[in-house]
């Protein structure tokens, strides 16, 4: 996939897109865990705040004071993670497990019956997340007496929690990834599918397997279709128009031709013969062009609806050709595949049938042999005759599609030149190759 293609950039935008979401989502999750194990812990820290609150007692006197905490072996062991911290006006108790070390708290208490959560340095530099708990104790006289809790947790805990959260989270976020490029894959060749069917209708329209892309796509690509049709159509208009001129044109100079050719008669019957022969030979170079061009205009460029059997061709034209004097005395071989059928106009490809067997015939010492079968999607004709072949110099000349030979050689370049326009505008190919002796040539046509 070429990094031009409208899909290549498609899926680069959409995995993009994709992995863009996917971080974001991997980074939104990673904090609505961080979130939730804070709140789960900032719960069971106030649970512990509560049972704290309950080591308060009064003695005889109505004076409250710090009862012996409960026992519980995560706050005996030293820098156990686990903290807490308790004052009740002047007098203080902290856990063990602070051993020397003493939470230092903002100056300001939180607001009697309120709680707030606090980050605190630990004993050993560490972070804590710590619960304020704020509560006012009244002695026997009805003073209030504040009491301040602070309860404790390590922070590496809850970061742990949260990259284990993170790793295991990753695979799934990949397996989700490859999931949607898969899906988004699918939905970029699901949805460039009409572009595809207008290139392959485009192509079809190149061959002339359609004349026309048609409307019967996507709307999308509907407005695309018809204004190509459109296009096509302008085209058809034109070229008729310039086989049209071509031909009135050509049809326009047959009249003074022929004119030219009486007057080159009276000369002669004057005692002139030299002037009317130099007349005579420029409007038969004259009429030559002019003959070439009338065909030419009746070339057929619609290849779309176009179909012809090289078997009827071939037998009609050398049919023709056996009632002539030379063609009389040749031998014809013909081995045709009848149901072959060629994309081409049947009367173009008689017009070059024409051309080539009578240049067989007329260079042939005694025969003319001509195939036409099936190669893969290929209509292959090759005539060959048993004459002397063409020069080196000028078989590389024939083999080149559009070069007129008729310009320096009289007689058969006319005839080869039609040829090469007629199997160029049914999209095929001609070539001309010595066959020691004679020569050969072979036309390859797009077969039905």
């Amino acid at each position: 996939m070429r990094p031009t293609t409208i899909r290549w950039r498609l899926m680069l935008a959409g995995a993009v897109a994709i992995l863009i979401a996917l971080g974001l989502s991997a980074v939104g999750l990673s904090l609505l865990f961080e979130r939730h194990v804070e709140r789960v812990a900032v719960n069971d820290l106030e649970a512990r705040a509560r049972a704290l609150a309950g080591i308060v007692e009064t003695d005889p006197a109505g004076r409250p004071f710090l009862h012996d905490p409960p026992s519980d072996p995560l706050y005996h062991q030293p820098y156990s993670g686990h903290y807490w911290q308790i004052s009740l006006g002047t007098d203080e108790r902290r856990s063990r497990s602070l051993w020397d070390f003493r939470l230092t708290p903002p100056a300001e208490a939180a607001a009697p019956g309120a709680t707030r959560v606090l980050s605190l340095p630990g004993p050993q530099g560490e972070r804590l997340l710590v619960l304020e708990q704020s509560l006012l104790v009244r002695d026997a006289t009805g003073a209030p007496l504040p009491l301040r809790i602070l309860v404790a947790t390590e922070r590496t805990a809850l970061q742990e929690a949260k990259r284990d959260f993170v790793t295991s989270l990753l695979p799934f976020l990949g397996i989700l990834a490859a999931l949607l490029l898969a899906a988004f894959w699918m939905q970029i060749r699901i949805g460039l599918q009409p572009l595809s069917q207008v290139s392959k209708r485009v192509t079809a329209l190149n061959s002339g397997q359609r004349a026309r892309i048609g409307t019967d796509l996507p709307d999308e690509v509907v407005p695309l279709s018809r204004q190509i049709d459109q296009l096509l159509d302008a085209r058809d208009v034109e070229l008729d128009r310039a086989r049209h001129r071509a031909a009135d044109l050509a049809h326009g100079f047959k009249t003074p031709l022929q004119a030219l050719l009486g007057d080159a008669e009276k000369l002669r019957d004057q005692g002139k013969p030299a002037l009317a022969d130099s007349i005579e030979t420029v409007v038969v170079a004259m009429r030559r062009l002019v003959d070439r061009e009338l065909t030419r205009a009746r070339i057929q460029s619609d290849r779309s609806s176009a179909e012809a059997s090289p078997d009827q061709v071939i037998n009609r034209v050398v049919k023709v050709l056996k009632r002539t004097p030379i063609g009389s005395d040749i031998s014809w071989q013909t081995q045709t595949d009848p149901g072959l059928l060629a994309r081409i106009d049947a009367d173009d490809l008689t017009e070059a049938m024409g051309a080539l067997l009578e240049n067989a015939m007329r260079h042939a010492q005694g025969a003319v042999s001509v195939t036409a079968e099936r190669q893969g999607g290929q209509a292959l004709i090759t005539i060959r005759d048993d004459g002397p072949g063409v020069p080196e110099a000028a078989l590389s000349k024939l083999a080149r599609r559009g070069v007129r030979l008729d310009e320096s050689s009289e007689g058969d370049g006319i005839g080869l030149a039609i040829v090469a326009d007629i199997v160029d505008a049914a999209d095929g190919e001609v070539s001309f190759q010595n066959a020691d002796p004679g020569l050969l040539v072979q036309i390859s046509l797009h077969a039905r």
